[in-house]
């Protein structure tokens, strides 16, 4: 699944978007980030309100397809720019990390791939 396909219904913000933009596979909800590194799988749309670089390099280090911002949080301009330089999706959400995962679980488990 796209996020770019569902801003509307997951309430997203897009700040950087590759021009093809991976498939999401699953979501990983954390704001610790040694936690992201020994247990986000390939994939991963990462969800967390670590708005900073350095989660950029994590979620590039497991190969996470989008990484989101929750609550709201202002996403400083040097994250951005890591996310185009990295070819990374970026998102921000005004709802809490519990919320969205909620939403994303639930499209992910209605749509068709994530059945095979």
């Amino acid at each position: 699944m796209k996020l770019n396909e569902h801003i509307n219904t997951l309430g997203l913000t897009a700040l950087t978007m590759p021009e093809t933009e991976p498939d999401v596979s699953q979501g990983y909800t954390s704001d610790l980030l040694s936690d992201v590194m020994a247990n986000a799988q390939e994939g991963c749309a990462l969800i967390t309100i670590q708005a900073h670089k350095n989660t950029v390099a994590v979620a590039t280090l497991v190969g996470a397809s989008a990484i989101v911002i929750c609550n709201n949080r202002n996403i400083p301009e040097d994250m951005i720019q890591a996310c185009q330089q990295e070819g990374l999706s970026l998102y921000g959400c005004k709802e809490n990390q519990f919320t969205f995962s909620g939403k994303l679980y639930g499209l992910l488990n209605k749509s068709p791939e994530s059945r095979t």
